[in-house]
């Protein structure tokens, strides 16, 4: 199988990797916007070649991956499109999933059978192809969101690469998708921006950071993620994230209200309940 790859970031860089690794794929050519991430790929021996343009490096591709920021998509598809050959498969990795169906039926006139919309959980704070890591998937849950034109053997030709480097794979419709990612990975992402950027313009806040602590890495640690793409998602998700983040603001002047009116028991049964929650599914939690 002949793969490319639109996006030469950690998710893409990762997937072309790991399907080298599980003997998936025959060639592989990426393109990314960044001529430095284009040469970085080719030296690290991610894709065999990295042409400077989209549709180059998508010609005979049997397989098509788009790695971008979900605001991209429609660009990406667009470019994609005119160079794809009869019969290839184009499949996408973003964190939204109704956007990116939109945008793709927006280029196409109409979803097309051979779109499949697929969201892996895993990644890291790093980005870029340095960071890139064939073990990035295992283990890791696979979203893939199905539309009503969609092709089974388009769907099954995904499903089978993505277990094959060791993703467990799960279906899940678009809308749900979203909403379920906004509260377990959107809205967080929103949280640690606000409390790293508050804590930034206090006026003794290089005496704070210097007295952080591991609770404080752990809560920040997603902080450091790119923030085009953190933009990008929120923007595409901004219905469901908007409605969560009224909520938690909400549930935060709550809690201010207990610490205001020395509720401590009160406070304390919050801290609990939420403490039993998290143990509860944190079997549950990828």
């Amino acid at each position: 199988m002949k793969l490319a790859v639109v996006g030469l970031g950690l998710i893409g860089g990762s997937f072309a990797r790991a399907l080298r690794a599980a003997g998936q794929v025959s060639s592989i050519r990426g393109y990314d916007a960044d001529e430095r991430q284009r040469r970085l790929a080719v030296d690290l021996g991610v894709v065999d070649a990295a042409p400077g343009s989209t549709a180059e490096a998508v010609a005979d591709a049997d397989l098509v991956v788009l790695a971008v920021p979900v605001l991209r998509t429609a660009e990406a598809m667009a470019a994609v499109l005119p160079a794809l050959k009869a019969g290839a498969v184009v499949t996408d990795v973003g964190s939204t999933k109704q956007s990116v169906l939109a945008d793709v039926q927006a280029v196409c006139g109409a979803l097309p059978p051979w779109f499949v919309a697929g969201h892996p959980i895993a990644g890291t704070e790093k980005s870029g192809v340095a960071a890139s890591n064939a073990e990035l998937f295992r283990n890791k849950r696979l979203i893939l969101s199905p539309h009503a034109a969609q092709d089974a053997g388009a769907l099954a030709l995904v499903r089978g690469l993505w277990e094959s480097v060791g993703a467990r794979v799960v279906e899940m419709d678009a809308s749900r998708h979203d909403a379920i990612f906004a509260a377990t990975s959107h809205l967080p992402h929103v949280l640690a921006y606000a409390f790293v950027d508050m804590l930034s313009r206090l006026g003794d806040a290089e005496e704070i950071f210097a007295n952080a602590g591991g609770g404080f890495r752990d809560f920040t640690r997603i902080a450091s993620s790119s923030p085009r793409m953190w933009h990008d998602i929120v923007r595409a998700n901004r219905e469901s994230v908007a409605g969560l983040l009224e909520q938690q603001i909400a549930e935060l002047s709550e809690l201010l209200g207990l610490i205001r009116d020395e509720q401590w028991p009160a406070l304390q049964a919050r801290f609990e309940r939420a403490r039993n929650a998290r143990e509860q599914h944190l079997a549950h939690i990828e």
